[in-house]
Parts: structure tokens; C-alpha cells; sequence
């Protein structure tokens, strides 16, 4: 039994690559973070769109209050143990009506990052259903090694490359429906993806921790910039980042930029096109 999680929760992690549900807020609590997030997109438009829905949680108050919320920290410790930092944080935003989707990958494959076992918590600001376009998982992918990956670059994908696992039977996938307030973790090797978003007027909305890293973990493509967490994650060429005391401040705003283009020098590495994800 772990901190959050149960017994059962924590098994069938290790043997699926996956939980969800787990609760994490209230849904008026996860509707208050979204209301933030909006305030925020009308403030600094050019700041919450395109490479900047990376790595929010350096230079916004309330995503780096989601990024440390206590209950994903413990969730998080009952997977990787009481040493972890953090990597990066990723918006996943769906606007109502959108063609955007996310093919079937993992997200080990570009990140650079052994041994590959980190752990992401997706958290819902906004319903996250079939309607809307959930996250969907291939249980049990996780035990193998790295699938081939295609570089689509589609117009719609909003992975980095468009990057896509081939040959996935989508009828064993697992949907994973979320209320807002609650999350889902999931493995750094679990094939997953998700649809477009149907709905005419709801956005969805998911802030994506990705990823914690265990003690030990090493980055072996770019700068190691990481966050760290709970106990003690420090190595050789680490670079600390700090946290945001106040939205945008100019040195937090650096700190985000700097990371951003460590971020993408790591997940275009060899790629042939660098699109603004």
C-alpha cells in the first residue's frame, strides 16, 4: 500500500503500464486551474500556444502548483521511490470541433532519457472522454523494447514529428476516461495516442508532467535540465530550475526559453523538419 495508490493500483501499473482514474482535486478545484489557464491565454497569448505549451509550470504560478500538487507527488513516490525530478511539462489542448490528434507512439523514444521506466501523470482540467478525445493505451506495450517510429509530420498530429507506431491493433485499446481533478499515470514506454476532439463546445484540456525521473536517470541527448523533486536526483552536469515565484517574471521567462530549446534540440534530434511543437 503506497501513499496514494493501493496495492492493486501499483501491480497493475507494473503490468499494464498504466492507472486511471486517480483523484487528485475536486472537479470546482480543476475548474478554478482551468479559469487560471484561460485568464492566462488572454494575458500572454503568445505565451500558451505552440513550442510555449511546453515547460508552463517554469513561469506560471498555478501550473507549477499543479506540477508539485502534493497527491500527484505521492502517486508518483509509490511508483519510483522517494527519489525522483521532474523533466519538462507539456499542455495537451484540444479546441472544440478540431482535427488535432495524437498518433500511437511512446514516449521514450525521442527523449533521450535511460533507463527508460519514467512515469507521466496526466492531469484533467476538462472532461476527457471518447467525445472529446481521451487518451488511449495499449495495455501491456510497455514490456517491449522501442517500436519503430514514422515521422509523419501530419498537419494534424500534434506530436513533435508527427511520430507513429505502425501495426498497433487499436481494438486492445484502453480509454481512459477522466473527470476534471482527476489523473492518470502512465509508463515511458506504453503505447498510446488519442482522437480528435468532436465536441462543439468544450475544450480538452490535459497538463502532462513528462516526466518524473528516478534516481539514476540520465540524459544522453542535450543539456540535463530538470527540476528537482523529493530526495536526491543529483548528478554530474545537472542544471537546477528554479521555480516561479510570480507569473512571467522576466529571469522564470529565460529559464522557460532556455529549457524550450534544450527540449527541442533533444525531441527533433536527427529529425529532417522542426515544426513549432
Amino acid at each position: 500500500m503506497g501513499k496514494v495508490l493501493s496495492q492493486h493500483q501499483i501491480e497493475s501499473y507494473h503490468k499494464e503500464g498504466f492507472i486511471s482514474p486517480i483523484n487528485v482535486m475536486s472537479e470546482d478545484e480543476a475548474n478554478a486551474y482551468a479559469a487560471k489557464l484561460k485568464a492566462a491565454e488572454a494575458k500572454y497569448p503568445k505565451d500558451l500556444t505552440g513550442v510555449n505549451r511546453n515547460n508552463g509550470h517554469l513561469c506560471f504560478k498555478f501550473l507549477d502548483d499543479l506540477a508539485y500538487h502534493p497527491k500527484v507527488l505521492d502517486a508518483v513516490e509509490d511508483l519510483l521511490g522517494s527519489n525522483f525530478s521532474l523533466w519538462g511539462s507539456v499542455l495537451f489542448i484540444k479546441e472544440p470541433s478540431s482535427s488535432h490528434f495524437v498518433s500511437w507512439h511512446q514516449d521514450a523514444t525521442y527523449m533521450g532519457i535511460t533507463p527508460r521506466n519514467f512515469v507521466t501523470p496526466w492531469i484533467a482540467l476538462t472532461h476527457s472522454t471518447r467525445y472529446t478525445g481521451c487518451m488511449s493505451m495499449i495495455p501491456g506495450s510497455h514490456h517491449k523494447d522501442i517500436q519503430p517510429h514514422q515521422d509523419t509530420y501530419g498537419a494534424d498530429n500534434i506530436l513533435t514529428r508527427g511520430q507513429e507506431v505502425t501495426n498497433v491493433d487499436a481494438n486492445l485499446a484502453v480509454d481512459l476516461i477522466l473527470k476534471p481533478g482527476q489523473m492518470s499515470l502512465h509508463h515511458a514506454m506504453i503505447i498510446h495516442g488519442s482522437q480528435p476532439n468532436q465536441s462543439e463546445d468544450q475544450r480538452r484540456i490535459g497538463f502532462a508532467l513528462q516526466s518524473f525521473m528516478p534516481a539514476g536517470a540520465k540524459q544522453t541527448i542535450g543539456d540535463n535540465n530538470w527540476s528537482p523533486v523529493r530526495g536526491h536526483c543529483s548528478q554530474k552536469g545537472h542544471h537546477y530550475l528554479p521555480r516561479p515565484q510570480i507569473d512571467m517574471a522576466a529571469g522564470s521567462v529565460q529559464v522557460r526559453d532556455q529549457s524550450n530549446q534544450n527540449f527541442s534540440n533533444i525531441l527533433y534530434h536527427g529529425a529532417k523538419i522542426k515544426r513549432d511543437y
